[in-house]
């Protein structure tokens, strides 16, 4: 049995054999710390089942994933890794290697398909910095849910995903994945541990669907809103909501309805504020 993938050795050994390089327009950055790449699939929740990846590069958690999991089914956009993957993979007879662009998939009609021979379905990805939040929402927004999704991020993104109020990290992002999702930090990555380096550190956070209580009758819509309460920071929420074409005295009374000084920003209200005020400007 050859050594693990994302050691240093067999990483060179492959890139060597294939006069590989890592591609910038792609965000590549090959993991060179079996440590890290076991840990990932560790927590991933997917063994005996089926786990989805996007992005597997030369296929170091791929690797460890197949070692858990009943199938894997990886999405790769990149042509000259698809004889690398099968190279790189060819003990495992549980990977299917999708040759194209994830955001480009009907990854539904995937889940679909996958739900049919798989009770549970997880994402595990160590994901191309540049397309994080598309990649994201895609899996967010589908009409198929996913059981449990754990990607590795750019750390300043897993801050934003994971931040609470009144702090600096805090957005329009923290609050729409917080409706969504249980969201948590499983732990940090250093930049070290890649080939070639990149300039930032990485997390690697994991978001399980939420039973939601209080919830809205149009998520969409919600989001939407959220958006506007952000959308200048420095901005009170009262200012920023006037945007949604109320005259002021409708727009205060939301702000007052909800128990809420006309100075506070957006950045000062929880979720649970949030979904308030939504409610609020639907019923005016």
């Amino acid at each position: 049995m050859n050594k693990p993938i994302a050691t240093v050795a067999r990483t060179n050994e492959i890139l060597k054999k294939f006069d590989l390089y890592a591609k910038k327009g792609y965000g590549q950055n090959f993991i060179i710390e079996p440590g890290i790449v076991k840990k990932i699939a560790e927590n991933a929740q997917g063994d005996d089942e089926c786990i989805v990846e996007i992005g597997p590069g030369i296929g170091a958690l791929t690797e460890q994933l197949a070692q858990r999991a009943k199938q894997v089914i990886a999405f790769e956009i990149d042509d000259r890794l698809i004889d690398v993957l099968a190279y790189s993979l060819e003990e495992y007879d549980n990977v299917e290697i999708i040759h194209g662009d994830f955001l480009q998939t009907d990854f539904d009609a995937k889940l679909k398909e996958l739900r049919k021979q798989y009770k549970k379905i997880v994402v595990c990805a160590n994901l191309p910095y540049y397309i994080t939040t598309p990649i994201l929402f895609k899996i967010f927004e589908g009409k198929e849910e996913v059981d449990c999704i754990t990607v590795m991020v750019q750390k300043e993104v897993a801050d934003r995903f994971c931040a609470i109020k009144s702090t600096k990290d805090y957005n329009a992002l923290s609050v729409i994945t917080q409706y969504l999702y249980d969201v948590k930090t499983i732990m940090k990555i250093p930049r070290t541990i890649f080939n070639p380096k990149p300039n930032i550190d990485s997390a690697v956070v994991q978001f399980k669907k939420k039973v939601k209580g209080n919830c809205v009758d149009n998520e969409k819509e919600f989001f939407e809103f959220v958006k506007v309460c952000f959308k200048q920071r420095r901005k009170t929420l009262y200012n920023n909501l006037r945007e949604l074409g109320k005259d002021t005295i409708v727009t205060k009374k939301w702000i007052e309805d909800a128990n809420l000084n006309e100075s506070i920003r957006a950045e000062a209200c929880d979720l649970d504020k949030f979904i308030e005020l939504y409610n609020l400007w639907r019923k005016s």
